[in-house]
């Protein structure tokens, strides 16, 4: 019997059977400078910010026309696709409302 592919958009590597994981106890940092104060300063978060109001994930399913054409539309208009989803379903919610 084949094996089920991935619903997944970015499915994950095979890891090889020869690698084995490492853990952190082990790892050399001895060849890493240490950050000076003026570099600190520099470093800003990566990630998402932190706004307080965490949106909730949820799975949609779209035609890829549709896909294509809101991601058209979120270039456009110089913003992410699903932020731009987000607005519309938000507009659409409070007039329904």
């Amino acid at each position: 019997m084949k094996k089920k592919q991935s619903a997944s958009s970015a499915p994950g590597r095979p890891v090889a059977k020869s690698v084995t994981p490492m853990p952190d106890s082990q790892i050399d940092f001895s060849d890493i400078p240490e950050a000076t104060d003026a570099e600190l300063k520099r470093m800003r978060r990566v990630g998402r910010p932190a706004s307080g109001v965490a949106k909730q994930l949820i799975a949609i399913r779209l035609s890829p026309k549709l896909l294509s054409q809101l991601r058209k539309m979120a270039a456009r208009q110089g913003k992410p696709y699903q932020s731009l989803i987000h607005e519309l379903l938000e507009k659409a919610a409070s007039k329904a409302a």
